[in-house]
């Protein structure tokens, strides 16, 4: 049955509205595909704005994938700005996509990859445009398979209510695998109704289904424990890891925004993982092992990419890029080829220790020379062994002074405020750095005109991490320490005005803790603040922390549980925790182990790289059937993956 475009409607409402050409679609290499051709629809959504949505590597990768595959249709949808929508239930014109204007409630999948949780209001949002209940258990035949993803759904449970089924993990492969799961279900006249699909989803121990899930609780609100309540449903569900990332070459044609976008350049993921051991960081985490792409691979991309597109940056991207083994002949080859070129090659964040100026120049050879990043995450040494990045301020000095003598005069340093066992002289240690920093860039330039920014950002306990445990620092804590890092900076005349400052109060933070670490209960607190006009929480203009508390105080009411309960507590080992029956592959002894080791300050263990070292059996290869995948340089040899016991 042929669905019509809503596009008429809507195009009589745009020009009330901001920006309204992020709705408009027909970007260079979008899809519109036949409708009535398809077996399967899916509809991508990116719960953010057009501008922070389109860019992303999640939703571009699985359109392409979906597109690609016969009788199989994607487009894509996002979060609408709240002018708009309020035009659209004025007039009845329900969420859309962009690339056909199709209604998204017509789709036969609905998926939302969440990179952060601030977007789960806006999922909220989109649904009931959609005309899809908010709560799995409303919804009906005919609703789409409402499908949660990316790295906030390794505890998906705080939206456990508002999803049908989960991934965890890679998407490229499990996509198509659900894909032929809906299309046999149809064929077979849809056995079961709804309940029947997600249940061969849920069967193949692929797809996590929350309702098929009972959670039960101690009188003291803590987690009693997860239980299957149906046949054949896993006890735990496991991520997906692909393995050879040369196979899956995506993407090849990327969509090229006609509206500004938070990114404007050609992305390339040139390895997945990382054994850095941070023990802050989820996503180095959960996306082990270490799974490079091939140098030939990553050119051949870039070439296809550029041609495809005509950006004019090309973006290296990894969890930390400089240390792909092959980085220095990559950045050299693509220099090479478009040198006399307007196109420029740019990695996002380097670490202190695997920066070197050959590589940086290699970068900048045919594009403008600007700022470099770094991530030094705590501004002690004490602090940085506590969280395992090992980086002196010897380093970082060594580092940053070798940039400044190559040319550069702007450095950017990135840092966290509120991590375990902090105190104020760890933060107030940034502005000791800062102005260290400047003074030796003064030193060996010989110029005055050298800048330091420092960013941070508040921290937040992640699922599926060491920290996982900790108790969140309470915001007033952490304003107070970065107002003294504030007055700190001020007071040195000699370097102050050189250092900038940049900073999110605390307040934000906790929510996200809320949102990070929550389980089934936090759901009500979510639906009320989207009730109470919670929208894109994740922009501080919209944001609003007395809407959270309010609504968390009502929504908790019934519980022995509340805000602090699920942000300022530490967790004892034994707790069961929201996500423990979500199998990321790492063993939760090694985990506990881990943080006990963070936990000893100036005598934290060191956990190494295990590319490069013994392994210290994390549990991600062994559980997962997987194996350190990378490229070592011509002649290079590979450590043995031997596991030592700490």
């Amino acid at each position: 049955m042929p669905i019509e475009s809503v596009f008429p409607r809507l195009e009589e409402l745009l020009p009330q509205v901001q920006k309204p050409v992020q709705y408009v679609g027909g970007e260079l290499n979008s899809v519109v595909g036949d409708w009535d051709a398809a077996e399967v629809r899916w509809a991508l959504m990116y719960p953010d704005a057009y501008e922070v949505g389109v860019p992303n590597q999640g939703v571009q990768i699985l359109y392409e994938v979906l597109n690609e595959r016969d009788g199989v249709l994607a487009e894509r949808t996002y979060a609408v700005w709240p002018d708009l929508e309020k035009l659209m239930r004025e007039h009845g014109v329900p969420q859309f996509t962009v690339d056909a204007h199709r209604p998204v409630g017509a789709f036969d999948v609905f998926g939302v990859s969440f990179a952060s949780e601030m977007g789960y209001t806006n999922m909220l949002t989109a649904l009931d445009l959609a005309g899809v209940p908010l709560r799995a258990a409303d919804r009906g035949a005919d609703h789409p398979v409402v499908l949660g993803g990316g790295h906030s759904a390794f505890n998906p449970e705080p939206i456990a209510d508002f999803l049908d089924a989960v991934v965890l993990g890679d998407g490229e492969e499990i996509a198509l695998a659900i894909t032929e799961v809906v299309r046999e279900w149809k064929r077979d006249g849809r056995p079961g109704g709804r309940d029947g699909l997600l249940l061969r989803l849920a069967e193949s121990g692929g797809v996590y289904v929350p309702r098929f899930y009972d959670v039960g609780y101690l009188p003291d609100g803590r987690i009693a424990g997860y239980t299957p309540n149906r046949p054949g449903v896993p006890w735990t569900v496991q991520k997906h890891t692909v393995m050879d990332l040369d196979k899956w070459p995506y993407p090849k044609r990327p969509i090229v925004p006609l509206a500004e976008s938070v990114h404007e350049r050609y992305s390339v993921e040139i390895f997945r993982g990382c054994t850095r051991g941070c023990r802050f960081c989820q996503a180095g985490m959960i996306t082990r092992p270490v799974r490079e792409r091939s140098k030939d691979t990553v050119t051949a991309m870039v070439e296809q990419g550029v041609k495809a597109s005509g950006f004019q940056e090309v973006g290296l991207l990894s969890l930390s890029s400089a240390d792909h083994t092959q980085i220095g002949d990559i950045a050299k080859g693509l220099a090479d080829h478009y040198e006399g070129t307007n196109t420029g090659l740019s990695l996002p964040s380097t670490r202190v220790d695997a920066f070197n100026i050959d590589l940086a120049n290699e970068l900048t050879r045919n594009g403008r020379r600007s700022g470099l990043t770094f991530a030094p995450e705590g501004g002690s040494e004490r602090m940085r062994r506590v969280i395992n990045k090992m980086v002196t301020e010897a380093d970082l000095i060594r580092t940053v002074t070798a940039a400044y003598a190559a040319g550069w005069r702007q450095v950017k340093l990135y840092f966290m405020c509120g991590l375990p066992t902090e105190t104020d002289d760890d933060v107030l240690a940034i502005a000791d750095l800062a102005t260290e920093v400047i003074r030796t860039g003064r030193e060996v330039t010989g110029r005055s005109d050298i800048r330091c920014t420092v960013s941070i950002g508040g921290f937040v306990p992640k699922p599926q991490t060491p920290f996982q445990w900790a108790g969140q620092t309470p915001a007033d804590v952490v304003d107070a320490r970065l107002r003294k890092l504030r007055d700190a900076l001020r007071a040195d005349r000699r370097y102050g005005k050189s250092v900038g400052l940049r900073y999110h109060e605390g307040r934000p933070s906790v929510i996200e803790g809320l949102l990070s670490r929550g389980d089934r209960r936090v759901g009500a607190v979510i639906e009320e603040v989207w009730r109470a006009g919670g929208r894109f929480d994740g922009w501080s203009e919209h944001f609003s922390y007395d809407r959270w508390a309010e609504c968390a105080e009502k929504g908790l009411a019934e519980h022995p549980v509340d805000l602090d309960w699920y942000t300022v507590r530490d967790r004892d080992q034994d707790e069961v925790l929201p996500w423990d029956h979500l199998d990321a592959g790492l063993d939760r002894s090694w985990l506990w182990q881990d943080w006990q080791d963070a936990l000893h300050g100036e005598e934290s263990v060191e956990v190494d790289d295990c590319r490069w070292n013994p392994c210290y059996d994390c549990g991600v290869c062994p559980s997962m059937g997987t194996e350190i995948q990378i490229g070592p340089p011509p002649g290079g040899k590979l450590l043995p993956l031997t596991v030592t016991n700490r």
